[in-house]
């Protein structure tokens, strides 16, 4: 059974995002985003530990590029779900913060409204 360390609330989300890590780029979907990270829903998860950079956007707000690691990976279709991988922002800052409160703010809207 897994600890809940989560810090921030999740939501559901559409968007998808770029996730580099050396020689490997992957475009993915978005499951589920906070501040503080995201789950990337993928048949290829990164090794846990390893570091990204992501280049997230959505509606209208502006891209948010972050560094991000792998907290926590699935490789295959489970009960628990997807396979992907769990990834943790890494030091954003004040204004890529405030950018993904706004994308987050949208993606709850767009749900709210069924679209």
């Amino acid at each position: 059974m897994r600890t809940e360390n989560r810090k921030h609330a999740r939501f559901t989300s559409r968007l998808r995002c770029w996730c580099e890590a050396e020689n490997i780029t992957l475009y993915a979907r978005v499951a589920n985003l906070s501040e503080g990270g995201l789950f990337l829903q993928t048949n290829t998860p990164l090794a846990q530990g390893r570091r990204t950079l992501l280049k997230l956007a959505g509606g209208t707000a502006r891209e948010v590029m972050a560094e991000a690691t792998v907290v926590w990976r699935r490789p295959q279709r489970e009960q628990l779900g997807p396979p992907g991988m769990g990834l943790k922002f890494e030091g954003l800052d004040a204004g890529a913060l405030t950018l993904l409160q706004r994308i987050i703010s949208e993606e709850q809207r767009g749900f709210a409204l069924g679209t």
